[in-house]
């Protein structure tokens, strides 16, 4: 197969779009898609600071540097999660994300959140501790990494916090939340996320129209070393399933997903889930001690979550013997 553009021979062949390019026109055509998103969702201007959310990841890094490419104030973000079941997790993800930056964008600006020394414990110790998704992990952490990318991007003055979510990403969050009916978490995906709160940042999604093969060519063709093992504790997450079913139905019909993607952005852009939206903004009030929104009565589940584990980790009182 030949490159559209050029008559070389192609790197990759994107059925759903009937087009084949070559490694140098593929980078270019992915560069300019992701403008192009970012322009038709409205996501942020060029005078706007962009807080980057990168795990060491295909999809994070490569985000990173489409951004920095196209010539935003993007900043990158890690939070290490203390993840080191069965082989150092947290530590390679971050190996990766150093030499990200030493190699490709040496001037760029990381920021590096360190969990357990900032609350006293690891995510999977977090888990444990609180039993919170019967002491799985990736409860704990989807709570934690969106509490503390909201805070730090509030804090430090950025006007955006985006991270690397794909298509497949998209879609298999899609196809669960409408497989149960999920209306609340309906209203709320979408590519853009206003700050509708005091204490929120605006969360974008630049990659949301790109398959997951698509995100790992560019980063393959740009040189970008990236983390290729899914976290353990992923394994057997329903997640992964409902990804599988899709890639099925992708391979009999391509462009399946990114349909079913679209129909859903323009079903809720003509008013579906409008008034389940308009609900759920309304039961939303600051947590009161971390100040962030939270429809929880009194203290929002991260101050929660972390109050228990303090209460668990606290030394025991000496006792004077008699």
């Amino acid at each position: 197969m030949k490159c559209r553009k050029c008559g070389q021979k192609a790197a990759i062949n994107m059925r759903h779009h009937k087009l084949a390019l070559c490694g140098e026109h593929y980078q270019e055509w992915f560069v300019e898609q992701t403008a192009r998103t970012i322009r038709r969702y409205k996501m942020f201007r060029r005078d706007e600071r962009v807080l980057v959310a990168v795990s060491g990841g295909k999809d994070s890094l490569g985000l990173w540097d489409v951004l920095l490419r196209l010539g935003y104030q993007a900043d990158g973000l890690y939070i290490d999660l203390g993840i080191a079941t069965r082989f150092d997790y947290s530590g390679q993800s971050f190996e990766k994300v150093e030499q990200f930056v030493e190699t490709l964008w040496p001037d760029a600006q990381l920021h590096v959140l360190d969990v357990n020394a900032l609350y006293g414990a690891t995510i999977p110790e977090a888990a444990r501790i609180s039993n919170r998704g019967r002491g799985k992990p990736c409860s704990v952490c989807g709570l934690v990494k969106r509490h503390e990318m909201n805070r730090i991007a509030h804090e430090m003055g950025y006007d955006v916090l985006a991270t690397g979510h794909n298509l497949d990403d998209e879609v298999a969050v899609l196809f669960s939340n409408v497989l149960h009916w999920q209306t609340g978490y309906l209203a709320r995906q979408a590519p853009v996320l206003p700050a509708s709160h005091p204490g929120l940042a605006r969360k974008v999604k630049p990659f949301c129209r790109f398959y997951e093969r698509e995100t790992a060519a560019y980063a393959l063709l740009r040189g970008i070393d990236y983390i290729y093992e899914e976290c353990p504790h992923a394994v057997g997450s329903k997640t992964i399933a409902y990804k599988e079913l899709l890639a099925q139905l992708e391979a009999q019909s391509p462009g399946a997903k990114l349909q079913f993607y679209l129909s859903f952005l323009r079903a809720k852009e003509e008013g579906l889930f409008a008034a389940v939206q308009e609900r759920e903004e309304g039961r939303l009030h600051a947590c009161e001690r971390c100040g962030q929104p939270t429809s929880a009565p009194g203290l929002c589940a991260f101050c929660r979550l972390w109050d228990r584990v303090a209460e668990v980790k606290r030394p025991p009182v000496p006792t004077t013997p008699l």
